[in-house]
């Protein structure tokens, strides 16, 4: 059953309806939070509007993401590959 969650971002709270859980929840605002606080920290920042700040963050969090899938289809691909080898091996022995 999805809940209401409520953060803050530079001063501003947002709604948000979720089910995802609780530790979920926070680890995502956490990650969401300490991205804004790197721009926040930068010399840029002062010059950029709040908006474009997210956009920012969001287009960085999405190439994290997208380069951590990358990452893990490679593994999952390499694994396949050292098990076929292993099952190759199991079987010429037997």
């Amino acid at each position: 059953m999805a809940r209401l969650v409520k953060f803050e971002v530079f001063g501003q709270e947002f709604p948000l309806y979720t089910d995802a859980p609780e530790d979920e929840v926070r680890e995502i605002l956490d990650l969401v939070k300490t991205q804004f606080e790197e721009y926040e920290q930068s010399s840029s920042v002062g010059v950029l509007p709040a908006n474009k700040v997210a956009v920012l963050s969001s287009l960085n969090l999405a190439g994290k993401y997208v380069k951590l899938r990358k990452d893990f289809e490679a593994y999952k691909k390499s694994l396949d590959e050292l098990l076929d080898r292993v099952d190759h091996k199991i079987d010429s022995t037997l």
